[in-house]
């Protein structure tokens, strides 16, 4: 069977390949996904994304086709799916429901941190700790105790917890609910979220400190979630652009459906401009435009709190 180091170099060597330029040039980042052994943070069981011919889900057991799973943690465009319904569904057959946890692939992974940007020493707060393996990659980067995640399902958490620290990562892991940040380390230099939202936490803005980064997932009325980064202005507000697209599980206490017209959003939207929005947020709305130096920009949208 193939070693784990010898498929993380050639994830390495195909993302550099690609025309998308998945690690921008930035050499920690590089240095990090080789350094970070991913398969370190699968569950031993998981699920495929995709149902088979009877609807349900397969599930990928390490123990009964270890070189299957194996294959599975190093393909780059497929997430792993560690949790259904909440952990309504066993971890020991196929299954139906709806997705509640999982590894992102890693393609996605990589193109986060790369927005994100962090440097050595910053204080970051990570969103939804999952499996532990982007906080592995964070902290590769920024350092001891530098970092604290957050994680809402204590089991996920404690699994995530107990990993990190087999492979002697110093991070602070918190069981709570995400969407309150983590007052009591902010202000952060750097605020990541592996779940998406329809509106951004105000909590987030209020614990981001001057030019500091947030980097979300954001509900879009286009079928598909922006990856937004915003830069803070300290005082509550931050402002900033769509980088990607992206498909993430929602924020649970975001779950709810709710009318883009409440979020912020222009009846007028326009998905094949997606890359000209702009996003304003701050404590009481968030405001979404199109810039159109061509036509002129679309009259905001105000959302309530």
């Amino acid at each position: 069977m193939v070693e784990a180091k010898t498929l993380r170099a050639r994830c390495l060597e195909e993302m550099e390949a690609s025309p998308r330029g998945y690690f921008g040039g930035l050499a920690w980042l590089r240095s990090a996904f080789l350094a970070v052994p991913r398969e370190h943070f699968v569950p031993e069981k998981v699920w495929w994304p995709r149902p088979g011919p009877d609807g349900l889900y397969p599930l990928i057991d390490r123990h009964t086709s270890p070189a299957r799973w194996l294959k599975s943690v190093y393909l780059l465009r497929t997430p792993l799916i560690t949790q259904i319904d909440d952990g309504a569904a066993g971890p020991d057959s196929p299954a139906s429901g709806a997705f509640t946890s999982s590894i992102s692939c890693i393609t996605v992974i990589i193109e986060l941190l790369r927005h994100l940007a962090p440097a050595p020493g910053d204080r970051v707060l990570e969103i939804g700790t999952g499996t532990g393996y982007t906080t592995a990659l964070l902290a590769h980067r920024t350092g001891p105790d530098t970092l604290t995640t957050i994680e809402i399902d204590p089991q996920v958490a404690g699994r995530a917890h107990h990993r990190l620290e087999a492979l002697g990562v110093q991070a602070h892991t918190v069981t709570g609910d995400g969407e309150q940040g983590y007052p009591s380390g902010a202000p952060y230099d750097r605020i990541l979220s592996t779940a998406s939202v329809r509106r951004i936490p105000p909590a987030w803005l209020r614990q981001l400190r001057p030019g500091g980064v947030l980097i979300a997932p954001l509900d879009s009325p286009f079928g598909f979630d922006f990856t937004m980064r915003l830069t803070g202005n300290g005082q509550g507000a931050a402002a900033g652009r769509p980088v990607a697209t992206v498909e993430f599980m929602r924020l649970r206490g975001q779950r709810t459906p709710r009318p883009h017209s409440e979020l912020g959003w222009p009846e007028d939207f326009d998905a094949q401009r997606w890359r000209d929005y702009e996003m304003h947020a701050d404590q009481q709305s968030q405001q979404i435009r199109i810039q159109a130096p061509h036509r002129g920009s679309a009259a905001p949208a105000h959302a309530t709190p």
